[in-house]
């Protein structure tokens, strides 16, 4: 009768790596992002025992399951790699990872709601907030430009859903009439013409500018005119109910990633580049210029 064998009380990183069916680089990828405790180095490697052993086939066979490893990593936070009361124990992460993996699938579903959505609506209109869309909601079909949406979606990065929901207001004006938007076409490409070419003070910045302003006049008596007025105080209202006062001084876009710095609008306005001239730069200073009301005479 041959003597039983003793087995090894420990084994180096190829024959755990043998034992389990998995690569020593897999086991040192571990170690690396805080699976497996890192055993310390002898004069032949590291070697590893029966716990390790054990911690390696759980976590094989739950990533063969498709867990991620970091969520695996964060299921065995606080777990000894075996212990005496190993089932209690692996209740316990598998605990965790339920608890996981149903935050996860929630945020799934949330990202599939956005991305049907922007199927449905399409995809320029699907990507502004829902209050903006809706205001849209009314546009004639196949009124709306490409260009029109994106500047809502600048506009909303900018001043928030609320701001670019009453910008909207600009351009259902433009989608309801024909004549409206000919000459709005026909003002932008004067602008356009104020290339690198065309002095500041050339007579023409001051003719498009005073044409811009009478334009924009007229779109603000269109707009009144339709009913806007009274939906955009509406929009108002219910903005309101929906953010309280304590939110007021919230930023309007998007909640930024943690350790950013909460940039103003003026700020994101000058990250935002335009290829503008000089001449049209100051096209543009001079319809704001006309259109703002002029100073009271001072009293002697």
């Amino acid at each position: 009768m041959h003597p039983f064998q003793a087995p090894p009380r420990q084994v180096l990183i190829g024959d755990a790596a043998a034992f389990v069916g998995i690569t020593p680089r897999a086991i040192r990828h571990y170690h690396q992002v805080g699976l497996l405790p890192e055993r310390e180095r002898g004069g032949d490697g590291r070697r590893y025992g029966y716990e390790e052993i054990i911690r390696l086939l759980w976590i094989r066979r739950v990533a063969d399951a498709g867990i991620a490893l970091d969520d695996i990593r964060d299921a065995f936070d606080g777990a000894a790699p075996g212990g005496g009361d190993g089932e209690d124990e692996m209740a316990g992460v598998l605990a965790r990872l339920e608890d996981t993996l149903a935050a996860q699938e929630a945020e799934l579903q949330r990202k599939r709601a956005s991305v049907q959505r922007m199927q449905t609506l399409g995809s320029r209109l699907g990507l502004l907030d829902g209050i903006v869309s809706g205001r849209l909601e009314g546009a004639p079909e196949g009124s709306l430009r490409q260009d029109d949406l994106d500047v809502l979606l600048v506009t909303e990065r900018i001043f928030g859903p609320l701001g670019a929901a009453v910008q909207a207001g600009r351009f259902l004006a433009l989608a309801a009439d024909p004549a409206l938007r000919a000459e709005s076409d026909r003002i932008d490409a004067a602008e356009a013409a104020l290339d690198d070419t065309v002095a500041v003070d050339d007579p023409r910045v001051a003719q498009v500018a005073a044409e811009r302003r009478t334009f924009e006049t007229a779109l603000m008596r269109v707009i009144e005119e339709s009913g806007q007025v009274e939906k955009e105080n509406a929009l108002f209202d219910a903005w309101e109910k929906l953010h309280p006062p304590e939110d007021a001084d919230a930023a309007p876009g998007p909640k930024p990633p943690e350790g950013s710095r909460v940039r103003s609008a003026a700020e994101v306005i000058q990250s935002m580049p335009y290829d503008f001239s000089p001449a049209r730069l100051r096209c543009m200073e001079l319809a704001v210029q006309l259109g703002a009301p002029e100073a009271p005479e001072p009293t002697p």
